[in-house]
């Protein structure tokens, strides 16, 4: 976990884009207000990724919600995170839970969710919605709360 903004690698350096599904990519820093629940979201209106199927490129806006605790996601390293994806084929419902898990195996949140708006093909929109709290705490109640209520 990087505790000062000399210890990222992607903020403030050289853009590098990876061609393929990069998870490695993904950097953290310090939480400075751990004692104190918050939501944080970030909104990607252009992420774009491939159908498995046929090659084409499929078109989203993904959204994630998470309310952080001891680590915080940087937000170039998620954008260039997100960015790999561009050549990579996996239907829209493994992008999401993929998004999901790979910030939960970094991060450990205390709640996360992740919603893919993905534009129609064949006149059919499809919006996958993932989310989880931690085991054990009021976070995986709030988190079956959600699922119970998501329309």
């Amino acid at each position: 976990m990087a505790r000062n903004p000399k210890d990222l690698k992607a903020l403030g350096h050289k853009t590098a884009y990876s061609q393929d599904y990069d998870p490695s990519v993904l950097e953290t820093f310090e939480n400075m207000h751990p004692d104190n629940d918050y939501w944080v979201r970030f909104n990607c209106p252009e992420f774009t990724t491939l159908c498995p199927i046929t090659g084409q490129p499929d078109f989203a806006e993904i959204r994630i919600s998470y309310i952080p605790d001891r680590k915080m996601v940087e937000s170039k390293s998620l954008k260039l995170y997100l960015f790999s994806f561009r050549s990579h084929g996996d239907f829209h419902e493994d992008v999401v839970n993929t998004i999901m898990k790979d910030l939960i195996r970094l991060m450990d949140p205390k709640y996360i969710e992740v919603t893919g708006l993905f534009t129609p093909r064949g006149g059919i929109s499809i919006y996958p919605w993932a989310n989880y709290g931690r085991p054990g705490t009021r976070w995986e109640q709030l988190a079956e709360q959600r699922f119970a209520s998501h329309e």
